[in-house]
């Protein structure tokens, strides 16, 4: 997760640098805001993944148990 905060930095400090430079409604300046915006999508993406409580990981690694047994109705 420190990788994508540290890529995002360098992307808006790009976008913002690029804007500055071409104005704010050139191509560039949008190319340079989409990067922005995939690498927050990103970033939201990885904070919804829930971690496995101790129950998952133990059916991970015993998926014999019998309390981690599936049956189909």
């Amino acid at each position: 997760m420190s990788d994508i905060k540290q890529e995002l930095e360098k992307e808006l400090q790009n976008a913002r640098a690029v804007c500055d430079v071409n104005g704010g409604n050139s191509a560039e300046c949008a190319a340079a805001w989409d990067a922005v915006e995939e690498l927050q999508a990103e970033a939201s993406h990885q904070k919804q993944v829930k971690p496995k409580n101790s129950f998952e990981k133990y059916c991970d690694d015993n998926p014999d148990a019998a309390e981690c047994r599936l049956y189909d109705d």
